[in-house]
């Protein structure tokens, strides 16, 4: 016998509704085809037999009239025999029998009366009994049978208990499971952790020894719902039909227009559904028609699951029989273009650098885009083509999660060069855009191909003076000055700005970026008097644009701040750094990579004016989230880890900071090449570290290397090259 799992909360639930009542007690077990309400009831009629000496009464409202079998049970078991003429009404003469059954019942203990699949519970009201409390009714059902029934709401297994009775099909063979457990767990939630699913498949693997779960998953993936494993129950089980044919029982109480939205419902993704989108989907129907049909059939059947408030989610295997019967539909092919609409008209409403707030109202949406994207793109217009792709790798993008946007942005490129060509304005940006992505995780020699390619493909199909060219100019520039490759970025930037200038205007938010861009050029350069009234201009433009509430507005006064620290100003950084703090909280939320570069940056002051305790905490709640969001290889990581053991050194704590400043230069050299300024910056932070140490030797050979550095790729004039050379003139003249 196959073992019961995960319901011991529910059985317990059930038989407290039962008792509840003085009068007769009725409980009714609800929810979805397959999910165990009929399991459910038997196990609890075997768990209290003892409570119920009156005996139980099993009755199938499918099958037949629930009088007629009321009646030959009472024959049959209790030697009853209701006379004939209990009523001159020919009409109610079955009623009265029955009511004579409950009235001459054996006298000793409760009885449970089960009433199992009842479709219309006014069918079976009469034949109920009408006073006694001595009956308890278990109806089991599909339907919500209204407010006067207590019912027990059935859903899926958790997870757990889903593996469990799995798992119970192979307790002589448990190393199948054992072996394969990454793979039980996803067979479980293909399933959707549908008892009656994991069942069949359970019994199906008992059988065939020679499949393993890697190729039950493959099969199930290839032949969906129509896979021999769902198909025919065994003769012990407690369930008649397969997945298919319990649905189909629910799917022939629906009408066309039911049919229909469950259908549209099977093409969104596997997730929650604000139901605005389907609204919009079906723009030209009735709002209160669809939420009737929403309501009374579809909620009502149990084949689709109210989440929240307007959000609704159907069951991964009703999701499939509903895709199923989507081919027979004659409306398919409309409603397929129609969820594209709707979600190509989400995907290009996500801003470029959402916020928080933009973030969590788009969240929904994102499953469903990601759903258009991978599986309905051929329904998606030219014109729109790249949308559904840009509107998930803008939502990873603007949380920092530049590893979940990244495969977005390389099929993005795949699928635009498949449909419309190599040489396509849009292959162009979609180059630059997963460059971007490259050149925001350190991948720079991967990013340096791909602006390259976008920079030439943009002036060979829009000429030389066009915005896009004026983007690939500024992006392949930015990357150049990551490099520390400065004198190669300049004129990128100059010409990007002129370009921009041109073409857009003196006054326009990718005019004020490109200066902005340029301005931070000069500062990593150590040009501050150029700088400053750059950066000036940069955030009065930015106000004027964009409001005081604007990310860029935030970028801008940061920077501003991290110039006059750079030039020992610090009562004039501090409040704009604490101020760009605060307004970046507001904007993008506590957990975002620009939240932690602004804690980085005021540690830092902190740190360069000797407030230790309070540089300590924001640097290691920089490290952490960095850390969080961008996982332990990014150059920002290394960053906190370097800014963290600088701290540490400065206080005397050389065995906590030595750690640090390995873990940093390593991860840069693994990032950013051997050949970096900041891989520099770390040898320099060794270094004076190994000579506060008295580790003299060490200390020369590390600063030879910093400054070798420097000096080649800032030039012997930058402030960083002085800095060096001056640290190991003084260890020499120490020596």
């Amino acid at each position: 016998m196959v073992e019961f799992v995960g319901r011991e909360k529910d059985l317990q639930n059930l038989h407290q509704l039962l008792q509840e009542n003085e009068q007769v007690a009725i409980a009714a077990v609800a929810g979805m085809g397959g999910v165990g309400k009929t399991e459910l009831a038997l196990q609890y009629a075997r768990n209290h037999r003892e409570t119920y000496k009156g005996g139980i009464c099993w009755l199938l409202a499918k099958v037949g009239d629930v009088g007629i079998q009321v009646v030959q049970f009472a024959r049959t078991h209790l030697d009853l025999n209701p006379p004939d003429n209990l009523t001159d009404d020919p009409n109610q003469k079955l009623l009265a029998q029955v009511q004579y059954c409950f009235q001459h019942w054996r006298e000793e203990g409760d009885v449970l009366l089960v009433l199992d699949d009842v479709g219309e519970y006014q069918q079976v009201k009469p034949y109920l009994p009408s006073s006694s409390s001595r009956f308890k009714v278990l109806i089991t059902t599909r339907q919500y049978l209204g407010a006067s029934i207590k019912q027990l709401f059935l859903d899926v297994l958790q997870p757990e208990a889903a593996l469990e009775l799995l798992k119970s099909f192979f307790k002589e063979t448990p190393q199948r499971i054992e072996q394969e457990l990454v793979v039980a767990n996803q067979l479980c939630e293909w399933l959707g952790y549908l008892p009656l699913g994991l069942e069949l498949v359970g019994r199906y693997l008992k059988r065939k020894v020679d499949v393993s779960l890697t190729e039950m998953l493959r099969r199930l993936e290839k032949k969906r719902l129509e896979q021999r494993a769902l198909d025919k129950p065994e003769g012990d089980m407690t369930a008649q039909r397969g997945v298919l044919a319990a649905f189909e029982l629910s799917w022939q109480e629906l009408n066309d227009d039911d049919k229909q939205l469950g259908c549209l419902l099977s093409l969104f993704a596997s997730a929650p559904i604000a139901w605005d989108l389907v609204e919009q989907c079906l723009a030209e129907e009735d709002e209160e028609e669809l939420e009737e049909i929403r309501d009374d059939k579809l909620l009502n059947l149990h084949l689709l699951q109210r989440k929240g408030e307007g959000v609704y989610q159907l069951h991964p295997l009703l999701r499939e029989f509903f895709q199923y019967k989507l081919t027979g539909l004659e409306q398919a092919e409309e409603l397929k273009r129609s969820l594209c609409r709707v979600m190509v008209a989400v995907a290009k409403d996500i801003p470029q650098d959402p916020i928080l707030e933009q973030i969590n109202a788009v969240s929904f949406a994102i499953p469903h885009i990601a759903e258009v994207a991978n599986n309905l793109i051929q329904y998606v217009s030219d014109e729109d083509l790249t949308s559904p792709f840009m509107g998930n790798i803008k939502f990873y993008n603007g949380q920092g999660l530049y590893t979940q946007a990244t495969p977005w942005c390389q099929q993005c490129l795949e699928i635009t060069k498949k449909r419309l060509g190599e040489e396509h304005p849009s292959v162009a940006s979609s180059l630059n855009n997963l460059a971007f992505l490259y050149n925001s995780q350190g991948r720079y020699s991967q990013a340096e191909p791909l602006y390259q390619q976008a920079l030439a493909l943009s002036c060979k199909l829009l000429g030389e003076e066009h915005p896009s060219v004026a983007t690939s100019l500024n992006n392949l520039a930015g990357l150049y000055k990551s490099q520390g490759r400065y004198s190669e970025a300049e004129p990128l930037y100059q010409q990007a700005l002129a370009l921009r200038c041109k073409l857009l205007g003196e006054e326009h938010p990718s005019v004020a970026t490109s200066l902005n861009n340029l301005t931070g050029l000069y500062k990593s350069q150590g040009r501050y008097s150029e700088a400053e009234p750059l950066y000036q201009q940069v955030l009065a433009l930015r106000r004027k644009l964009l409001g005081e509430e604007h990310p860029d507005v935030a970028t801008s006064l940061n920077n501003l701040a991290l110039l006059y620290k750079s030039q020992g100003r610090y009562s004039e950084a501090e409040p704009l750094h604490q101020q760009v703090l605060a307004l970046r909280r507001k904007l993008l939320g506590e957990e975002h990579p620009d939240v932690a570069t602004s804690l980085n940056n005021l540690a830092l002051l902190y740190k360069s004016q000797g407030r230790y305790s309070e540089a300590e905490p924001l640097y290691q709640q920089a490290l952490a989230l960095s850390r969080k969001l961008l996982g332990e290889e990014h150059p920002s990581v290394a960053t906190s880890l370097n800014n963290l053991a600088l701290l540490y050194n400065s206080q005397g704590r050389y065995s906590e900071a030595e750690p640090l400043y390995q873990q940093a230069l390593a991860l840069k050299r693994q990032l950013l090449s051997e050949e970096h300024p900041s891989v520099a910056v770390s040898l320099n932070n060794l270094a004076a570290l190994y000579k506060s140490q008295g580790r003299y030797s060490e200390a020369e050979s590390v600063y030879i290397q910093a400054l070798d550095i420097f000096e080649r790729c800032l030039g012997t004039n930058h402030p960083n090259t002085i800095n060096c050379r001056k640290n190991l003139a003084d260890l020499r003249d120490f020596l």
